[in-house]
């Protein structure tokens, strides 16, 4: 945009430099008129709030399912009889304090634990259950063994019993379930038609022993 001044020369007066002065600052203003609107600098943005991740809730453990605490096992419904692995034998319910009575599930991951069994107050080193076949269509049973982690005999599967009470589970090894049989005592037999199995109340008795 071009300014012309009218009027007469007034000397000495410094209406030259009036002129120039004006011309410079309708220049701004028109170029800033017809310049696209100022983008403030990225500093100047308002910050953008990243979303707090939330944590992800952790799986409750049953303490007695923890392997830091030692239990005792009682079948529900039995009267008076608790679980035995019994010396140089097999698990068995007795009523009275022969064998190994404290047991110790040790988790190994996902619902699979070792079950290592000890003498009264968790004294001894520790025997592991183990599935056993004793041939001549026997029924499967559980004996007693030196603890293996990786034997697929050894890994119990331990999960909790549908519409029971407190620290109620059923127990398992490869889709046998432990059950008690008038005829056999206690044995480990696939679902199939077979009555329905048994579950097993675990009763918290104190630290689990240092010992292995």
């Amino acid at each position: 945009m071009m300014v012309t001044v009218t009027g007469r020369w007034l000397a000495g007066t410094g209406l030259v430099a009036l002129v120039a002065a004006a011309v410079g600052v309708y220049g701004v203003a028109s170029a800033s008129e017809s310049a696209p609107p100022a983008v403030a600098p990225l500093s100047m943005a308002a910050p953008v709030v990243a979303a707090t991740p939330q944590p992800t809730p952790k799986p409750t453990v049953e303490p007695v399912l923890s392997g830091t605490r030692r239990v005792t096992i009682v079948r529900v419904g039995a009267f008076e009889s608790g679980l035995s692995l019994l010396d140089g034998g097999r698990l068995a319910e007795v009523d009275d304090d022969q064998g190994r009575q404290v047991f110790v599930p040790t988790p190994l991951g996902g619902q699979e634990f070792l079950i290592k069994s000890y003498y009264g107050g968790g004294t001894g080193r520790s025997v592991c259950w183990q599935a056993h076949n004793p041939g001549n269509s026997r029924p499967l049973v559980v004996r007693g063994a030196t603890c293996r982690a990786g034997d697929p005999l050894q890994r119990f599967v331990v999960t909790r019993a549908q519409g029971g009470g407190a620290r109620e589970f059923v127990i398992s090894n490869s889709w046998a379930y432990l059950r008690t049989t008038a005829r056999n005592g206690l044995i480990l037999e696939e679902l199939g038609d077979a009555s329905p199995f048994d579950s097993f109340r675990f009763n918290d008795t104190g630290p689990a022993p240092r010992q292995g």
